[in-house]
């Protein structure tokens, strides 16, 4: 499991180790150029001076300055670095002979640094420390008198000290940086952990059944997006309750009355107070339909959780409506109600469940039988790229206060039954990627509608 950790000590913890890694990156990188610099500038002059010395001096007897023995080498310091280059005889153990060029004094600490180190001939640009003074030196063998050395050497002191003076200053600003990041995470760690924490607030809140709205207006884009989705969310839920408490209360009502009027009966034949065959028939009658809404609201309950597509096989629509239509003969004689049919000549094949299909025509043909006057038209066509079936009665149609409602769990229009069977219908629909649409049209018009692949 990894380590939780605040918002703010992770922004904090970053932003100090990503300045710090920069500003150490420079010191480092500032420091190493810096050397390379003085050290080819030095190793160059150095060179330069010991190339004068071999071209130009003269040695009939130690002097303490080249120029006074009218030698020709360049005593004047190097502009980029400062460092001005001296030169010194020694004996081959690293003993001062003479002093060609610089201060008697340095050159004679040089010479004992030497001859305790046991440095030897070819040491090229080594940088060494004397007295709080920083030196480059290089030694070499004295080609004109035989047993002597040559120490040529730099003062490069005042470029060490300016290194200093910068690798100083950087890890002043690095602890500046860092305090400034303190500073900069505890205040924005706090203006994006504070809107984070309300969310969460409002997060279990809902998860606590509290759906109430919550007014935000944050600064950063997605946080306000994230708090309008939560309130969105918590609208739908509020009508998804509403709609859980309204089902549950349809549904309390509905079971009620067949239960009641079986109660009634049984009661009535227990006390000899009903003839027994006629309280049997409507105990029967009332117990079919309590069955048939309990398994309604079952189906309802099914489709809800959507089907795969692969349960579908393709059918053709023309037999279902047509066995939808002698399930509700007997019913539609009784009522001296005709059918007329505008069917395709070849089969209206559609990719579903057969099953799924007989339970929303069965419906809306048995919905048309119920307020039809005289005539029910069935219609099945595949045009245009799409499979359409219509089902229309010539009865009063669909009052219009109820049209937005009529595919709405337990709403029941006028003469209505249950009100489960067009909510049924138009779930079948949009699982299969259909749409379900009602209209007036001379008595009222149900079509379903579903793309043809």
């Amino acid at each position: 499991m990894k380590k939780q950790r605040h918002i703010r000590t992770r922004l904090l913890l970053t932003l100090i180790g990503l300045t710090c890694a920069i500003l150490l990156s420079v010191m480092l990188v500032f420091n190493i150029a810096v050397r390379s610099y003085i050290r080819s500038r030095v190793s160059t002059q150095l060179d330069e001076v010991t190339q004068s010395i071999f071209e130009g001096r003269r040695r009939d007897e130690p002097a303490p300055r080249a120029n006074e023995e009218g030698m020709r080498f360049d005593d004047r310091p190097d502009r980029m670095t400062g460092a001005e280059c001296s030169a010194a005889v020694l004996q081959a153990d690293g003993s001062l002979v003479a002093v060609l060029q610089g201060d008697r004094f340095v050159a004679q600490a040089l010479a004992d640094y030497v001859q305790s180190e046991g440095l030897p001939v070819g040491t090229q640009s080594k940088v060494i420390s004397l007295d709080n003074a920083t030196y480059t030196i290089s030694i070499m063998e004295d080609t004109k008198e035989e047993g002597h050395q040559l120490l040529i050497y730099a003062d490069v002191t005042s470029i060490t000290n300016f290194t200093r003076q910068v690798n100083v200053i950087l890890l002043i600003i690095v602890l500046a940086a860092v305090l400034i990041c303190v500073l900069l995470s505890h205040s924005f760690a706090r203006s994006f952990a504070e809107p984070v924490q309300k969310l969460s607030d409002f997060a279990a809140d809902i998860g606590g059944g509290k759906l109430e709205q919550r007014a935000v207006d944050f600064r950063d884009t997605e946080l306000r997006q994230l708090a309008e989705s939560m309130n969105r969310m918590v609208e739908e839920l509020q009508q998804a309750k509403q709609k859980q408490e309204t089902f549950f209360q349809n549904v309390s009502h509905e079971l009620r009355t067949p239960l009641t009027s079986i109660h009634g009966n049984a009661e009535g034949i227990v006390y000899s107070v009903i003839e027994p065959q006629a309280a049997a028939r409507v105990i029967l009658s009332e117990s079919d339909k309590l069955g048939g809404m309990v398994e309604d609201i079952l189906y309802l309950s099914r489709m809800g959780k959507g089907r795969q597509e692969g349960e579908a096989e393709p059918i053709d629509l023309r037999e279902v409506l047509s066995l939808c239509v002698s399930e509700q003969h007997a019913e539609a004689n009784k009522k001296g109600l005709n059918f007329a049919f505008d069917f395709d000549d070849d089969p209206v094949l559609l990719p579903i469940r057969e099953q799924d299909a007989q339970r929303l025509f069965g419906n809306l043909i048995s919905n048309a039988v119920r307020y039809a006057v005289k005539t029910i038209r069935l219609y099945c066509r595949c045009s245009d790229g799409k499979v359409t079936v219509r089902v229309a009665d010539d009865g009063p149609g669909v009052a219009p206060e109820d049209l937005p409602y009529v595919f709405e769990r337990f709403y029941k229009g006028k003469d209505g039954k249950h009100g489960i069977g067009l909510a049924i219908a138009q779930s079948v629909a949009e699982t299969w990627h259909g749409t379900l649409r009602v209209w007036n049209d001379g008595g009222a018009v149900f079509e379903a509608a579903f793309p043809f692949a």
